[in-house]
């Protein structure tokens, strides 16, 4: 029965008097990665989107100009869906109502791409793009974290000129019923390409980088400021702060999931040649760090996600910079 290990660890709650901590430990100590042997045609890339639609898996935009491929995991297989109307790289897309937004995005060439001027649309279910409101000129920028909360879609951080200058810690929130833009508090330290997650009632910044620092003799000096500092906000309180405990191994453009009481940071690029292959586990309950099984491939420049108790994870690229894979690789208990 699918999710039988989650109704075990509910019951053994209910019978220890709550000891989540332990059981959920000893749930995620069972979890390993192994590569998919997929069907169907998909489009290797990096610097894309990867998100869950109706039970179905979405891999949108990244370099170049590319079709939507669509994972189902009930068969395991591939479909090709239209292309995005441009390039559209560099960015955390999220699902409202019956639609994919796409915002907080860049387009063009490396290292001075431009971010979009404008909010883009995808409709799973006709295959339609549509050209959504304009963003405020002085809110524009790529690489930012995005997600949706009680109706409105918050955009935080990122870089304001592709690869070359204006990390930012901006955050701001769109309601796309009224289309209002709101400027908000902004984040404790500045960052770019990373992913955002919400947990409950709370927003966190994990990974990263300060893309805007270059030395004279050395341009890609910004793979080594990454940031490790997880930065939570809280949407009841409506106030930033800084966790105690930072990123074990700090990354850049990794991918981020929630299950039960913790969130899982997968992969990233930083310091070494390759992309990481890390699974990096924190605790939200004690703010605690712990590593689990690594990824079958290290890659960077794409979004994970959590599907009834699995993990997933697509496309991306398996070096620092450049380099597309086409694999998907899933998280799940050691038996299944």
């Amino acid at each position: 029965m699918k999710n039988m290990h989650f109704y075990l660890l509910f019951i053994s709650i209910l019978v220890s008097g709550g000891n989540v901590v332990v059981a959920q430990d000893n749930l995620l100590s069972d979890y390993r990665w192994k590569t998919i042997d997929a069907t169907g045609e998909v489009t290797g890339r990096h610097e894309n989107a990867f998100v869950e639609y109706k039970g179905k898996f979405y891999l949108i935009g990244g370099r170049g100009i590319n079709p939507v491929n669509v994972f189902d995991p009930e068969t395991n297989s591939w479909e090709v869906k239209s292309k995005s109307p441009m390039q559209i790289h560099h960015f955390q897309a999220v699902v409202y109502g019956d639609a994919i937004y796409l915002m907080g995005a860049m387009s063009g060439g490396y290292p001075g791409e431009k971010p979009l001027a404008n909010i883009w649309i995808y409709y799973p279910e006709t295959d339609e793009w549509e050209k959504g409101p304009e963003i405020p000129e002085n809110r524009r920028r790529g690489g930012a974290g995005t997600v949706v909360y009680n109706g409105k879609i918050y955009m935080v951080c990122g870089i304001e000129y592709g690869h070359t200058s204006g990390t930012n810690n901006y955050f701001d929130s769109f309601d796309p019923k009224t289309g209002e833009w709101e400027v908000l508090t902004k984040a404790p330290h500045i960052r770019d390409h990373f992913p955002a997650i919400v947990v409950d009632s709370k927003l966190y910044c994990i990974g990263g980088r300060n893309t805007s620092v270059h030395y004279p003799d050395n341009f890609g000096a910004f793979f080594n400021s990454t940031v490790p500092e997880i930065d939570v906000y809280d949407f009841k309180e409506k106030k930033w702060h800084t966790l105690p405990e930072s990123l074990p191994v700090p990354t850049a453009a990794g991918g981020s999931v929630n299950i039960g009481t913790y969130i899982l940071y997968m992969g990233g690029e930083g310091r070494q040649k390759q992309a990481y292959n890390q699974t990096q586990c924190l605790d939200i309950s004690t703010g605690q760090w712990s590593q689990l099984s690594p990824m079958v491939t290290g890659r960077h420049g794409t979004g994970a996600i959590n599907y009834e108790g699995k993990i997933y994870k697509a496309a991306g690229s398996p070096n620092k910079g450049g380099g597309n894979l086409t694999s998907i690789e899933v998280f799940s208990m050691d038996n299944e």
